[in-house]
């Protein structure tokens, strides 16, 4: 087995309370730059995030060839409960591999999210393909390329706090940019999965992809856009609920997001119409709690067995058949 990087306290004591200001974070950052998104109408205080050294996966696998020997700008930035990964420029994919005893041959990309401008790295990367190996699905954790954003903290709160406010951090400040750099990297990761699916032990037909908020919106890129092979499934956790386009070939797809959603709830359920009305297969799980951003935690609330539900329906549909 491919033994997960060292995420230290974040993934050894995983939080019972989730503090409203990180949902808060989350849910506008997470926003992606749809028209749809929930602005926060009042000022919001951002606290302080603290520097933490970057950490190095030695198996990590770069995505772009055309940075050469440009130094990397990436920060990791603790929020006290997780660390956020920003400016990203080399842009990588993790491969974590079940040991074989327990391999069942199917895969799963799994794309973080964070507005485009920070990659959730433990919450949404981490911390999902951990489960995930250990029921014997091969994981590869996406690192996007992410917008730039302030190189300190203080400005780096600063910036964060435009944003809650609706306002343009800076001028030419274009979420759909951010958007299309992770879209493409998505590609280039999916297309090298399925280069290697036979030395890494995994069937193409049994490989899919599963996002986060801004990743789900990346997700559902790469499934517009993916001319290797389509997804064999699509995981959309919390995403906008919009339906613009739908692709051209419709993976089942899994949708899960809670009532209280403060960025998507209450806003429709056109993409879940839309899908089954062009004739693609859904399950839909609509939580009463879990407010946006559930993740990985567990706080006692209608969402923290969602993963639970999503590797139900793999099994339903025969993903994790041998």
């Amino acid at each position: 087995m491919t033994d997960l990087p060292n995420i230290s306290r974040h993934a050894r004591d995983l939080p019972r309370v989730f503090s409203l200001t990180l949902m808060l974070c989350v849910v506008v950052f997470t926003a992606a730059g749809h028209a749809a998104g929930i602005m926060p109408s009042q000022a919001v205080e951002v606290p302080m995030t603290t520097s933490v050294p970057m950490q190095v996966d030695g198996n990590a696998i770069a995505l772009r060839d055309d940075v050469g020997d440009a130094p990397t700008s990436e920060l990791w930035s603790d929020f006290g409960e997780e660390r956020w990964v920003r400016n990203v420029n080399h842009p990588t994919v993790l491969p974590v591999l079940p040991s074989p005893d327990i391999a069942n041959g199917a895969a799963i990309l799994v794309i973080p999210g964070g507005g485009f401008q920070f990659v959730s790295i433990d919450n949404e990367g981490y911390r999902i393909a951990a489960p995930l190996v250990a029921q014997g699905y091969a994981v590869f954790i996406l690192k996007y390329r992410t917008m730039p954003t302030p190189a300190s903290e203080a400005e780096f709160s600063r910036h964060m706090r435009q944003v809650f406010s609706g306002e343009l951090p800076h001028e030419g400040f274009d979420r759909a940019h951010g958007e299309a750099l992770a879209t493409a990297d998505a590609l280039v990761a999916w297309q090298l999965i399925h280069e290697r699916a036979e030395a890494w032990g995994i069937d193409p037909e049994r490989t899919g992809v599963i996002g986060f908020s801004a990743g789900a919106v990346t997700a559902l890129g790469l499934a517009r856009e993916a001319s290797v092979a389509h997804p064999a499934f699509l995981g959309y956790v919390y995403g906008p609920m919009s339906a613009d386009p739908l692709p051209e070939t419709l993976p089942p797809l899994f949708c899960a997001l809670a009532a209280d959603d403060t960025l998507y709830a209450g806003q429709g359920f056109d993409l879940i119409e839309q899908w089954q009305a062009s004739g693609g297969s859904v399950q839909f799980h609509y939580y009463e709690t879990g407010g946006h951003g559930f993740g990985s935690y567990r706080r006692g609330l209608a969402s923290d067995d969602w993963l639970s539900d999503f590797t139900r329906w793999l099994d339903y549909r025969g993903i994790s058949a041998e």
